[in-house]
């Protein structure tokens, strides 16, 4: 993740093996139709702005070679595992904010699963247009927390009833239709357009799908980390209720867009 308030940090100060366990079962499907929306393609350089354990990096890799490709996060386990994964992209520990680059250097500079984890997603986004050469695409995608589509609706449901007030996600930037555009419009990007791009995954059983919950990974796993253990026990019997038999599949929806730097 990129440019994490303190909150959030804590959630991701995790080893990348979790957060593959966690999130990567959902964000490395998603990986492809991202690149794909981001127009990622052969000849052309990209930085990967909160590239967490290299999910996205490794897509981008896939099409432009590892030489071709940057990578920044401000986790020194996700910074360490993605270097070790692609020793030839060059990965540094930083936010989006904070970009070590100068002016213009991409082609594509984009942001997965991010932007609602940036204290401030405006000028994030714009960090991401300066480092974009002129003409170049900055896109970003958010899962639909605030619309129930997200992958981790079904938790979210069973952990609001047991809490009223946790944290969600689903008031977050980025997480409702059309907030990543208007986000990107105010960072100063021209062309600005979104879409939703799907993705469906298969749990074979229930406990493949709740044991990533017990990892620390994010909000979701640090909700669970501080309950008490009849509390935990009585969140997962809910989650099982709510769910279909298993196996059983997770259709989730992102937000995704992209604007002309």
């Amino acid at each position: 993740m990129s440019s994490l308030g303190s909150d959030d940090r804590a959630g991701f100060a995790v080893a990348a093996d979790a957060y593959d366990r966690f999130m990567g079962r959902y964000s490395k499907p998603l990986a492809p139709i991202f690149a794909d929306f981001s127009e990622v393609s052969p000849g052309l350089t990209a930085l990967d702005v909160g590239c967490g354990s290299g999910v996205l990096t490794g897509e981008l890799v896939d099409r432009l070679g590892e030489i071709r490709v940057g990578a920044v996060d401000p986790s020194a386990s996700f910074v360490e595992a993605v270097r070790d994964r692609f020793p030839d992209v060059e990965v540094h520990r930083a936010d989006a904010a904070d970009l070590p680059y100068g002016d213009g250097i991409f082609d594509r500079t984009l942001a997965q699963l991010v932007v609602h984890f940036m204290p401030d997603p405006v000028s994030g986004l714009a960090e991401m247009r300066r480092v974009t050469k002129p003409g170049g695409i900055v896109a970003a995608c958010v899962w639909d927390h605030a619309g129930g589509l997200g992958p981790l609706s079904i938790f979210w449901q069973a952990a609001r009833e047991l809490d009223p007030s946790v944290d969600d996600e689903s008031g977050r930037p980025g997480t409702s239709e059309g907030q990543l555009e208007s986000l990107m419009g105010s960072a100063g990007l021209d062309d600005v357009t979104g879409t939703a791009l799907d993705i469906r995954v298969v749990h074979p059983t229930f406990d493949e799908w709740w044991d990533p919950y017990l990892l620390g990974v994010g909000p979701a796993g640090r909700f669970v980390a501080e309950l008490s253990p009849e509390a935990r026990d009585s969140l997962r019997e809910r989650c099982r209720a709510l769910l279909s038999d298993a196996p059983f599949e997770i259709v989730a929806r992102a937000w995704a867009a992209s604007g002309i730097a």
